[in-house]
């Protein structure tokens, strides 16, 4: 074989086989550290492996899932709970990023200042932001009980109803990430071309309207992928109503588990019953649900912007 041919051999080898080794490092990476936990947890969900019991692990297959499913009335709790916190803090969220983002795209002095001031929550420890905003919606001496007495509207025990409750972990989450998804939208706005608004502007479009039929419409994509992570995250929160009432109640979420998600719940079974098997299976649920509620939140959101 002549030096031409070897060379030409080398240069189809590495055209075909030098792609799969630029991008093995990342798959690597996921098998160890993702895919490998997720079968894993499949497979313990499928056990009955209490650390409190001393009879071992042992195969149950789907009992789990059995009991999980029709016969545990404190999951349904935390699953509802879990949807009625993703629509207070899903559409809030998209709705005022939307609107700081217009904000910020507008030609201020300091408009650096405030486009790094807005991420400034999304950044800061989420234990902290919880533990200051569980003083402000105190009972008997936070500040927003404060306000609404002023205006003679009395005090609220915001820990002890289900409705306060979720209202109040619902401002701490859209608090906290509507800058992060603000910054996606002015990123993509930045990248409108700005014939379009003077086009409008020649055809007599107001601001608001401009906004809504030219802006909004654009921006597609990112409202969709904002969504989607949205409900990802709240789907797994766990912080906000762990510390919201921190003491004795702190994993059942409140003490008539008032505002236990699912992601607290699986807490309590894993790390306070030791029930491991119980918990991977909520843990697998949990994960079919997000993909399911995932999956739903993009279809309205491209029918809502198609429309």
């Amino acid at each position: 074989m002549t030096l031409v041919d070897k060379t030409a051999r080398r240069h189809r080898w590495d055209t075909r086989f030098a792609p799969y080794g630029y991008v093995a490092p990342y798959f690597l990476i996921f098998g160890v550290f993702g895919l490998f936990p997720l079968l894993y947890t499949v497979w313990v969900s499928m056990q009955h492996r209490n650390l409190l019991d001393s009879g071992g692990a042992y195969l149950v297959w789907f009992r789990n899932y059995q009991q999980l499913l029709f016969a545990d009335p404190y999951f349904w709790n935390a699953m509802g709970n879990t949807l009625s916190l993703w629509l207070l803090t899903t559409v809030p969220q998209i709705l005022f990023a939307l609107f700081v983002a217009q904000l910020l795209n507008r030609r201020v002095r300091t408009r650096t200042l405030f486009r790094m001031g807005v991420i400034l929550p999304n950044i800061t420890s989420v234990a902290a932001v919880t533990i200051i905003f569980a003083q402000l919606f105190g009972r008997d001496f936070g500040l927003i009980n404060w306000v609404l007495d002023l205006f003679g509207a009395g005090h609220i025990d915001w820990q002890a109803g289900t409705a306060s409750s979720h209202i109040a972990i619902a401002v701490m989450v859209v608090w906290r990430w509507t800058g992060y998804h603000a910054l996606i939208f002015l990123a993509s706005m930045q990248a409108i071309p700005g014939s379009l608004y003077e086009a409008a502007t020649l055809d007599g479009a107001s601001g608001w309207q401009q906004f809504w039929r030219i802006t909004v419409p654009l921006l597609r994509p990112q409202i969709i992928f904002s969504t989607i992570i949205a409900t990802t995250g709240n789907m797994r929160l766990l912080a906000e109503p762990l510390l919201f009432n921190p003491g004795a109640a702190a994993a059942t979420g409140g003490s008539d588990r008032q505002f236990q998600t699912a992601a607290l719940y699986l807490y309590e079974q894993g790390f306070s019953n030791y029930d491991f098997g119980y918990s991977s299976a909520i843990a697998v649920v949990l994960a079919i649900a997000t993909i399911i509620v995932a999956g739903l939140g993009y279809l309205v959101t491209k029918r809502i912007q198609t429309e």
